[in-house]
């Protein structure tokens, strides 16, 4: 069975076109698109979704990621039915504790209990039972027959604990090192303990930072250049970056500076977290992932800056159509 692939779109042209691109992807091979869910862009994820899923038949759809911060979790549930209605059994809600989304309203990341509570009610939602939210019941009128899985988008360990504890599936970002990807699991499983539950049907998608460029050396500049003005990329989105290069016997100190990381450290770091490089190494890298880890599924995540967050990503989804997909298919 060939990899899954999913590709980070961003809401990046009006909706319409965006959706359009969405169903573009599915034609050109992609399992499923994640869209970012940033209010500030003056765009809405869930209508670009619902209108991706009007012109697609095949393809997974989720926001990648929504957060119980900016949208209370009774509206999250609300929200991942009615595209279900749209696109039955092709939606996934993932959901995390926020980054550009909830700094850009002056507020904090949902914490772990908040998450744990947020899912856990959702589930009940979508289930058809009464939660209490702030002492007043309520539950949703119309339901699925199956409801939305729920993936938490996890890129520190905790986190990924819990998503092993109350979740459907897990979106995480922990590179794609065997020693990483291993960890990761120890705390899926962990977690799972902790809820009295199994992993069975649990499914996981791993985050997968991705330069394709036909020049490898630039490629892999990666980790030594800057988000922003005040975060390095292996910072991005949090400091969990460096735990799981720690898994991997990769030690990164905490207050490097990315322009003293050696083009060798870079290599290294590049090949342990992602794909970098050409169209056909990044290939070679996905078998090797599905060879050593197991993995089964990715979500390609391209690299950008953030005042470059909103670039579509039409140079990885051509690298994709024209040599790594088919490639995954051959191997």
């Amino acid at each position: 069975m060939a990899m899954k692939v999913d590709i980070r779109v961003p809401v990046g042209l009006p909706v319409v076109e965006t959706a359009e691109f969405i169903a573009g992807c599915e034609a050109d091979g992609f399992s499923g698109v994640g869209v970012h869910d940033h209010q500030h862009s003056g765009r809405d994820v869930y209508l670009t979704l619902a209108l991706a899923a009007q012109r697609t038949s095949e393809i997974a759809l989720y926001p990648a990621t929504t957060n119980p911060v900016t949208r209370h979790p009774s509206v999250l549930a609300s929200l991942a039915h009615t595209l279900e209605e749209i696109a039955p059994g092709r939606v996934i809600l993932t959901v995390g504790p926020g980054y550009l989304a909830v700094g850009n309203i002056g507020r904090p990341r949902a914490t772990l209990e908040t998450m744990r509570q947020a899912i856990l009610a959702m589930r009940r939602l979508l289930r058809g039972e009464t939660v209490v939210f702030n002492g007043s019941e309520t539950k949703l009128r119309n339901i699925s027959d199956t409801p939305t899985p729920i993936f938490m988008t996890a890129a520190g360990p905790r986190m990924v604990e819990l998503a092993g504890e109350v979740a459907d599936g897990a979106l995480m970002l922990v590179g794609l090192h065997p020693d990483s990807v291993a960890a990761a699991r120890r705390r899926l499983e962990a977690g799972a303990e902790r809820g009295n539950r199994d992993l069975s049907g649990f499914q996981t998608i791993y985050i997968t930072p991705t330069t394709v460029d036909d020049d490898r050396i630039r490629a892999r500049r990666w980790p030594q250049q800057w988000f922003r003005s005040d975060q390095p990329y292996l910072k991005y989105p949090s400091d969990s970056n460096l735990f799981w290069l720690r898994e991997a016997g990769i030690d990164v100190p905490d207050d490097f500076v990315p322009e003293q990381i050696t083009d060798t450290q870079a290599e290294t770091i590049c090949d342990a977290m992602g794909l970098f490089g050409t169209p056909q190494e990044c290939l070679e890298r996905l078998r090797r992932a599905g060879s050593e880890s197991g993995i089964e599924h990715v979500f390609i995540f391209p690299t950008h800056t953030q005042n470059g967050g909103y670039d579509m990503p039409r140079h990885e989804v051509k690298a994709f159509r024209d040599v790594i997909i088919p490639g995954l298919s051959t191997q």
